[in-house]
């Protein structure tokens, strides 16, 4: 292995080598440690610290960098106290988690490291954000983001370089080829000579780099930073090295041919580089104890401190308190002024007045700047708000979200809007893994908004009208806003984007452009969690949500002996459930209707509650109506006999009757 020195000073030179040395020895320790049973799992980075140490070096530490589970190294030289890596792996209180995920799986701003999820693919959009953020707010940096060989397989890496490429995003993209995913070697898992190769058809500027040579990659990094932070632009690089553990110590290395762990082992980045410097007379054998011994003093010491911590405590109402950052909810009162305005357009009207407020938000979506959305949401927003904060973006929607949690971590507020709520489908990885957890994980809120234009009776078909909101109040750290009317629409929208928490904003289609409302003007808000009772009676509690409250109310108008409680829900991510409860005390009977189907939906969850809480007060069976266990039909006649509209007065009847 040939080392130049060149342009390195003989300070850096050492502290390279300590560097490389500490996660090498932290690592040796911790799978002692492994087969003690005192750690549960690990990932060894063994043989590959040059890449993560010449990378993290070249940067500041202002600059973030997203590593992997075998950059042991990144956190090392970021100067993160070890106790509290040794604290994280065990699952005491002074790491970074809580005890609530292992490994490198959380996030730390105060060291500018966002780790990585199991799910490898996100991280590299997620950096883009980081970099567009750093790039409207006008700051010359660079984020660095690692995935491996096997990670370049996932669609997240090939929307992400897109994104780049079309944005010029600021970003590293740094592949370790180690020569497997797991057991898969990398013939197998791709047909290009090398993976830098891929950058080309992307436009983005691309390297390999020969992984083991700490000073190759240390030069080629300061270069390359320095070159980034004065022309904004992402660059693709492949370092060359090998993994010579298992994927994780329980799965071993027998697939791996003999002759190639020996012929590794010989290009070992610390030995080599420990060799060099004692012939350039930079380090002595005497040197070399006195390092080993003082890493081993700090590990030690170190790792009793994290030994003497007691185990978690538990505390079940922190546990949910910690699911969503917190969040006081500003009361800001409507104008008395109002105007009689579409769904659409309050909408449109709540988005802009955020706009105005939150010089930070940017909104990002297909088609949304110069056509102004499929539905002209933002229509005129582009002329208002520049091109910067009112994004174009390519057909990908796990990038796109995932940019929009690197926003947020960068301390920006985002808006995505899905062209339809059906494709959220394809950005279904980021939101209930990534924005969800994040919180609850590692304290990271996670600032997004996304906006899903839902629902049938459109004539759209399967793909263009499904209210998919119970996909996401399945899952905790989501909060989900679905509107009926206009003046809700905008006043639960600002409130959403002031949330620090991710909502998935719900706009039923047919209600876009055949609700109008007196809407106040101006800028307001109103909180989630709270239903609105649109009319009193004492027969019947009705509670239903988006489309079916207006399907609910035509129903009381044409049948006016009917004398019921309705309830709009607004929101279902805080539910308003102490409402329902007080209507059904008073009334006797609950009937749910939702556009949803009705396994899994709503509906079940609120019969649920209400059968384990007031079970009591009830004078006759729970009714849920709801659509057929279908896919949403296309024609006119079969979806008409799929929505429950058609079906709700008998049922509501029956239950009056019972």
């Amino acid at each position: 292995m040939e080392f130049s020195k060149e342009g390195i000073s003989n300070q850096m030179l050492g502290l390279l080598y300590e560097r490389m040395l500490k996660p090498r020895m932290i690592e040796e320790r911790m799978l002692v440690l492994l087969r003690q049973g005192k750690v549960s799992k690990w990932f060894s980075g063994i043989g590959q610290e040059a890449i993560s140490v010449g990378v993290a070096s070249a940067l500041t530490n202002e600059e973030y960098i997203l590593p992997m589970h075998r950059n042991l190294g990144v956190f090392t030289t970021k100067d993160i106290p070890l106790y509290r890596l040794f604290a994280q792996w065990q699952g005491k209180a002074s790491g970074f988690t809580k005890g609530r995920d292992r490994s490198f799986h959380f996030g730390t701003q105060e060291y500018k490291i966002i780790g990585m999820i199991s799910h490898l693919g996100p991280q590299m959009g997620v950096a883009n954000g980081i970099a567009l953020g750093d790039l409207l707010k006008g700051e010359k940096k660079v984020t660095a983001v690692f995935t491996g060989d096997g990670g370049t397989s996932e669609g997240d890496f090939h929307e992400a370089l897109n994104v780049a490429s079309v944005w010029n995003l600021p970003v590293l993209f740094c592949i370790e080829n180690n020569g497997y995913g797991l057991s898969t070697p990398v013939n197998e898992q791709y047909a290009c000579k090398r993976l830098s190769d891929r950058g080309i058809g992307y436009g983005i500027e691309s390297y390999t780099i020969k992984g083991n040579n700490i000073l190759e990659i240390y030069r080629r990094m300061k270069d390359l930073v320095k070159s980034v932070r004065a022309n904004p632009r992402p660059i693709l690089l492949e370092f060359e090295t090998f993994r010579m553990r298992g994927h994780e110590e329980a799965s071993g290395t027998k697939y791996v041919p003999e002759d190639l762990l020996e012929s590794w082992a010989e290009k070992d980045p610390i030995e080599n580089y420990e060799r060099f410097l004692i012939e350039e007379k930079l380090l002595t054998e005497v040197a070399i104890q006195k390092i080993r011994t003082g890493i081993e003093k700090e590990i030690s010491q170190h790792l009793n401190l994290a030994f003497e911590e007691g185990l978690i405590e538990v505390n079940t109402d922190k546990e949910l308190a910690d699911v969503y950052h917190p969040f006081q909810h500003e009361v800001m009162e409507p104008s008395i002024k109002t105007e009689n305005i579409r769904f659409v357009d309050a909408v449109s009207g709540g988005l802009k007045e955020s706009m105005k407020r939150h010089g930070n938000l940017v909104v990002m979506g297909q088609d949304i700047a110069e056509y102004g959305g499929v539905f002209k949401v933002t229509e005129g927003f582009l002329t208002e708000f520049g091109k910067e904060r009112v994004r174009n973006t390519p057909i990908c929607e796990s990038g796109i979200i995932e940019a929009a949690m690197g926003l947020s971590i960068n301390g920006m507020k985002a808006v995505v809007e899905m062209q339809f709520a059906d494709f959220v489908s394809s950005g279904f990885n980021p939101v209930v893994n990534y924005l969800a957890k994040s919180h609850y994980r590692w304290g990271e809120p996670a600032d997004v908004v996304i906006r899903m234009p839902c629902g049938g009776d459109v004539g759209a078909g399967p793909f263009h009208s499904q209210t998919n909101e119970a996909w996401f109040t399945k899952t905790a750290g989501l909060k989900v806003a679905y509107p009926a009317f206009p003046a809700d629409a905008k006043g639960l929208l600002t409130t959403g984007i002031n949330d620090p928490n991710p909502v998935l904003f719900f706009e039923h289609k047919a209600l876009y452009r055949s609700v109008y409302q007196e809407v106040p003007e101006g800028y307001y808000t109103l909180p989630f969690g709270k239903a609105a009772l649109l009319k009193e009676g004492s027969d019947v509690t009705i509670v239903s949500y988006g489309a079916g409250v207006h399907w609910a109310l035509k129903t009381l108008e044409e049948n006016m002996d009917i004398d019921a409680d309705l309830l709009d829900l607004r929101t279902l991510m805080p539910m308003d459930m102490e409402s329902i409860y007080t209507s059904v005390e008073k009334t006797g009977k609950l009937i749910i209707l939702q556009e949803d189907t009705i396994f899994g939906g709503i509906a079940s969850d609120i019969s649920a509650m209400v059968s384990e809480n007031r079970f009591e007060f009830l004078d006759a069976p729970i009714q849920r109506v709801a659509s057929l266990q279908t896919p949403i039909p296309f024609a006119k006649v079969l979806e008409d006999n799929y929505l429950p509209k058609n079906r709700f007065l008998d049922q509501l009847l029956k239950l009056i009757a019972y």
